[in-house]
């Protein structure tokens, strides 16, 4: 259960909104606000700065912002800031932050203890934080398994509450979710009109599901995948009678929620892509985003290509399909991506929407079946034209790029971290994709950036 806490000051960063009027409260406007990482003799130290513009300037953090103890991701909506915490499989701590009409930006009074999350979304008044998790005692099977189930922590940011959904009716197991047997987890949860879209990625078959019906979601062929003794360490740990991976990689599906309960989904499927979500160790990245007009576009980095057994492994390239506006199956909407890449054949991590039918793209740099990968650099994709262009403009020494981006003035910017200098937000024109370099700051790492107004 999500518990709130009493406590004291902390910090802040990220997630898309334009500023508007530039509104202000006691004639305070608003700010841009960045989550940075300072390490001085060996001490490392979350800041938070704020600064008037994206495009020029430099900021310092000596004896300037608000000290805190950092987050796995920032998350900015609806002008309140979340520091959420992942803690490697524990309970996180998570707390948010205002813009105080002195223009300094302040903790909030509440602190949350939050359930394990893999994956995140908003909707109306709530982030959601969602993972996927052994179910209950109440609902163990003959042999003491549990069945997985979806463990849900709403933030309402309004109110600032926290609440978690009830898993003892059962209601909420994740087990034979796509009629297979395989048990999901769920990427991202993006809100088009009223309803919820959420990437279901198959994990596979649990012990629960290996042993319902003497083995009968077990495919012939893969029999050899149920794990025979506990082994593995961290994300990649697993139980005897597991069979870790899907035995489907040629799939992909979306679930579409009617609400934030999160129940009764309708599934759409399309064999054009594989699973919809990015990836890195525990982590599933959304991949599920909404266009401006309200089309939800699917992408799919081919992740299972890295399997170690061929029948895991996906023959599909990296690409991207589509769900209309307001409807819950897939038009004949396809681009590969895979095939416009630097060679033909690389892949992406992450993606974002950049504003009209654009969206970001965090390529790797050689194909995700060679060895170590680096996600170094960025391309648009046109939805419109299928075009997907390689951004100009970066610096040559780029050793990693940020977990948030920012739309706005006919630009999306990013975090750029480079060897050997201070880390720079970079804006990237959507129509030419050219970058160029905007705001610099002196630390070590943007962890996070976005703009709030003052609240009272």
């Amino acid at each position: 259960m999500a518990v709130a806490l009493p406590a004291a000051a902390l910090t802040s960063c990220s997630d898309n909104d334009e500023p508007g009027d530039n509104s202000t409260i006691d004639g305070v406007e608003g700010r841009y606000v960045f989550a940075t990482q300072v390490t001085v003799s060996e001490n490392t130290s979350n800041v938070l700065v704020t600064g008037e513009s994206l495009d020029d300037g430099n900021l310092t953090t000596v004896a300037n912002g608000l000290t805190n103890e950092g987050a796995t991701q920032w998350v900015f909506y609806k002008d309140y800031l979340y520091a959420l915490s992942y803690n490697q499989g524990n309970q996180g701590t998570t707390r948010s932050y205002i813009l105080g009409n002195d223009g300094r930006m302040k903790a909030r009074d509440m602190e949350y203890r939050i359930s394990r999350f893999s994956s995140y979304g908003m909707y109306d008044d709530y982030i959601i934080t969602m993972s996927t998790g052994d179910g209950p005692t109440t609902l163990a099977d003959s042999h003491g398994y549990l069945p997985k189930t979806l463990l849900i922590t709403y933030l309402n940011v309004e109110n600032e509450t926290s609440r978690s959904n009830d898993t003892s009716t059962g209601l909420y197991s994740m087990e034979n979710f796509l009629g297979n047997g395989e048990y999901v987890t769920l990427a991202g949860a993006e809100q088009s009109g009223s309803k919820l879209y959420c990437g279901a990625v198959p994990m596979g078959l649990s012990q629960y599901g290996v042993a319902t019906g003497n083995r009968k979601w077990v495919r012939p062929g893969f029999e050899h995948l149920v794990h025979e003794e506990a082994g593995g360490s961290g994300g990649g740990s697993y139980k005897a009678g597991e069979l870790v991976g899907t035995q489907y990689p040629n799939e992909c599906w979306v679930a579409i929620y009617d609400n934030e309960d999160m129940l009764n989904p309708t599934l759409a499927k399309t064999d054009k892509i594989s699973t919809p979500c990015g990836r890195y160790r525990s982590q599933y990245y959304q991949t599920v985003w909404k266009a401006d007009n309200g089309d939800i576009y699917v992408f799919s980095a081919s992740y299972a290509k890295t399997m170690t057994d061929p029948k895991q492994q996906t023959t599909l390239p990296a690409g991207v399909c589509r769900i209309p506006a307001g409807s819950t199956q897939f038009d004949d909407y396809y681009c590969n991506i895979e095939a416009q890449s630097t060679n033909g054949n690389r892949s992406f991590m992450r993606c974002w929407p950049a504003g009209g039918n654009c969206f970001l793209m965090v390529m790797y740099d050689r194909a995700l079946t060679e060895k170590n990968p680096a996600a170094t650099e960025l391309a648009i994709f046109n939805a419109d034209s299928k075009k997907l262009t390689y951004v100009t403009g970066l610096p040559a020494n780029v050793s990693s790029v940020g977990k948030t981006v920012y739309v706005g003035n006919g630009k999306v910017y990013i975090p750029v971290n480079v060897e050997n200098e201070k880390p720079a937000i970079y804006g990237i024109n959507t129509t030419t994709a050219q970058a160029s370099r905007g705001v610099s700051i002196e630390a070590n790492d943007i962890t996070g950036f976005g703009y709030m107004t003052p609240k009272k």
